[in-house]
């Protein structure tokens, strides 16, 4: 009698990937830095998306996006939240003649910081960052 491998998953979710293996659709393949120059540059992506929003970002991408996997995947995830928080600076200056605009503004802002600062430290320890809230514009 052989036992089934599966047996002791829980019913309805699939196992793991193997090592070669790509991930269900969906679900993104992350990669850690692989060197120090990859990390030092999607560090520096991320933390010029704080100060500069979106201009800086998109062009260190596009330059260095063809040295490194990690680099590629990191600058589209900053490119993919600028764009995002885009969309919540054009609500706010839309809403402004209402007094939310205001608080819109305020909390893009907000964000912007908290998770440019929160990206730029996981991934200067060379672990990949997905923000939270984004569109996925790029893939």
């Amino acid at each position: 009698m052989t036992q089934d491998p599966n047996q002791d998953a829980p019913q309805g979710s699939a196992p793991p990937p193997s090592p070669g293996q790509t991930p269900p659709p969906g679900q993104p393949t992350l990669v850690g830095a692989e060197n120090d120059d990859a990390r030092s540059t999607a560090m520096l992506i991320h933390l010029l998306a704080i100060f500069t929003w979106f201009l800086v970002p998109l062009i260190l991408w596009l330059v260095k996006k063809d040295s490194s996997r990690f680099v590629d995947q990191q600058g589209k995830e900053v490119v993919n939240f600028e764009l995002t928080l885009m969309i919540g600076v054009v609500v706010g200056a839309a809403t402004m003649c209402i007094v939310i605009g205001f608080f819109i503004l305020a909390a893009v802002g907000v964000v912007n910081i908290v998770f440019g600062i929160l990206s730029t430290m996981e991934v200067n320890q060379g672990k990949p960052y997905r923000y939270p809230v984004c569109i996925r514009f790029i893939s």
